[in-house]
């Protein structure tokens, strides 16, 4: 079960870009974990010093301190890479809508400056970061990875995009690569500070300071929350996948579907706190329900999560009191 039965080869070398963000963190604690050299490569935009400081002293570490946007850093980052995980983006569907430009110099420049890289240097397999936006308004439950609507955000569309040329980086550069599609990940190192935070470190920052926090709508949108763990599963895994996945986009999630105001309630019976929230109007961009058909991930790359949202919850409430 989990990511524990992955072998990479002695002498691997990696690199994670946005390794100091919430996720590349993660992928690149779980690698060093490993016994593998990791380098990560993140300009500090939304990654924090604080997520990779305990790898400092590690001798298999290494910090690029830089931006994909420049595509000199992204080649002396991939120099002797054999795996690449590009996670470096910036989320976050609403300050998409009113930073247009800059997201699609991120996530759309940024990732081919790291695709073509990846090609020039003979990386063996590059794994990215897509999201669950790209559904945008098609309606059917639960989303599979062959039924796709009209997006409906700036974010959604650079993502969209990247999967794009993640195909045809493979059908004609022959760089294999993997798409995975988010959704709602949450868990350790998940930052609970600004205005466009994810839900679940926010509400529990809130209410650990006895704040009343906002439900956007009426807290009925349901979403497929997914553990940390998992999206580290699902990285290990596809790189060290064969090459029939090459090209590919995968759905990672749990499976699930949990309500916004479902989850409000076991945050405050696991905090222990009894806290009306407030409610605010709908945000712009979203889609009112998503939950995830996970079946071609577990036949493909044999991903088989073990963190439900329950078990997840408790693990990330346990940090965040201990972290916060």
């Amino acid at each position: 079960m989990g990511y524990k039965d992955v072998k990479f080869k002695e002498g691997t070398r990696f690199l994670v870009t946005g390794g100091a963000g919430f996720i590349g963190s993660n992928i690149c604690e779980a690698l060093l974990k490993m016994g593998h050299s990791v380098r990560c490569l993140d300009n500090f935009s939304t990654g924090k010093r604080e997520n990779i400081s305990a790898f400092m002293d590690n001798d298999l570490f290494e910090l690029i301190e830089g931006d994909i946007r420049d595509f000199d850093t992204c080649m002396k980052a991939c120099e002797g890479i054999d795996y690449v995980s590009h996670q470096a983006a910036w989320g976050s569907v609403p300050r998409s809508i009113e930073m247009p430009l800059l997201y699609e110099e991120i996530n759309i420049k940024g990732t081919i400056n790291m695709m073509e890289a990846a090609r020039q240097n003979g990386v063996k397999k590059f794994v990215y970061a897509s999201s669950s936006s790209v559904y945008g308004d098609e309606p059917n439950l639960p989303k599979r990875e062959d039924r796709i609507g009209r997006v409906l955000s700036p974010y959604a569309l650079t993502k969209k995009t990247d999967e794009e040329y993640g195909r045809l980086y493979s059908t004609l550069y022959g760089l294999q690569t993997v798409g995975f599609r988010y959704f709602n990940v949450f868990g350790r190192r998940q930052d609970p500070d600004g205005a466009y935070a994810a839900v679940i470190p926010r509400f529990v920052k809130q209410l650990l300071n006895n704040e009343a926090p906002t439900i956007n709508g009426d807290g009925k949108q349901s979403r497929d929350f997914t553990y940390i763990e998992n999206v580290i599963e699902a990285n290990l895994k596809a790189m060290a996948s064969g090459s029939d996945v090459t090209g590919e986009v995968f759905n990672v999630a749990y499976g699930g579907r949990e309500y916004l105001i479902d989850i409000y309630k076991k945050l405050c019976e696991l905090l222990d706190k009894d806290i009306e929230p407030n409610y605010g109007p709908d945000r712009a961009g979203d889609i009112k329900h998503s939950n995830a058909d996970i079946s071609k991930a577990r036949h493909m790359l044999g991903y088989d999560p073990d963190y439900d949202f329950a078990k997840g919850i408790e693990l990330a409430v346990d940090w965040y009191k201990e972290n916060l």
